[in-house]
């Protein structure tokens, strides 16, 4: 690799053998180098090869005046995600979570701890990215002695659920909310308390989860099979006008209009968690 930019002792830019422009992190990587030398290959700890130049602009611009170890710390919470968790990120996480830890630890220093209205919603829809806010927290406790309050984690989360399903942050800060709503609709509507722990109610709003991100993405399904949806409005009018009444709930709060095969598919999914609760 060679070197393009020195953006501070221990980040440059460099170009590999392809000609691909990639971010490099390493202790004393930029130290008294200069364009055009050869990367020291001892000295890389981490690689960043962003696919998007305006992400790969913004991680330069981000890392330029920010502590290393705060970089480090977020680099492993990512990779962790990754390897331990299986999670497919988009890449901006890179700049999205580094700038997020780096201003928790700005406010907490201040002795700023803002409260994360949405912390409960988080943990009970979001229980894996509020479990990856957590392992980051104790990271940054063990690594820098600071100690972040819990609302931070939930916040992280929510970094990892935008990551995720490439929705916008300001997007996937509406999603607990609605979770919430949606599943306080199902129960007034069919006059019963979801058992949380059941695995029809994890698919149930998994599939939530994703009809919500794919309402933000505007990937939604084309209304190609009226006969089913039909057919399921016969066999189970509750269920299905539950559904409806779901829908309603989402044109309101998005204004977005279910098809009819969303419904429907919808509705089977309220049919399966709520058959084992009577």
């Amino acid at each position: 690799m060679i070197i393009d930019k020195v953006i501070n002792n221990n980040i440059i830019s460099a170009f590999e053998e392809s000609g691909t422009e990639v971010v490099v992190m390493g202790r004393g990587i930029g130290f008294k180098k200069k364009p055009g030398q050869t990367v020291p290959s001892e000295q890389v700890e981490k690689i960043f090869r962003m696919k998007s130049k305006t992400l790969a602009e913004q991680l330069k611009e981000l890392l330029a005046d920010m502590p290393l170890e705060r970089v480090e710390i977020s680099a492993e919470i990512i990779a962790y995600a990754k390897d331990q968790l299986k999670l497919k990120l988009n890449q901006s996480i890179y700049v999205t979570l580094t700038d997020h830890i780096n201003f928790a630890i700005e406010r907490v220093s201040q002795g700023i701890e803002p409260e994360n209205a949405l912390l409960w919603e988080i943990k009970r829809f979001y229980s894996h990215e509020f479990q990856l806010g957590t392992y980051a927290l104790q990271l940054i406790h063990e690594r820098l002695g600071i100690k972040l309050p819990e609302d931070e984690a939930g916040f992280i989360a929510l970094h990892f659920v935008n990551a995720e399903y490439g929705t916008d942050i300001h997007d996937a800060l509406k999603f607990p909310n609605q979770m919430n709503d949606i599943v306080r609709i199902v129960e007034q509507e069919l006059g019963l308390e979801l058992d949380e722990g059941s695995l029809h109610y994890e698919r149930f709003v998994t599939h939530v989860k994703f009809l919500l991100q794919r309402i933000y993405r505007k990937e939604l399904l084309s209304s190609e099979d009226k006969d089913l949806a039909q057919m399921m409005q016969r066999k189970y009018p509750k269920e299905y006008n539950c559904s409806e009444k779901v829908a309603a709930y989402i044109k309101e709060a998005t204004g977005c209009t279910l098809s009819d095969e969303e419904v429907m598919y919808l509705s089977v999914h309220i049919r399966r968690v709520t058959a084992v609760e009577k």
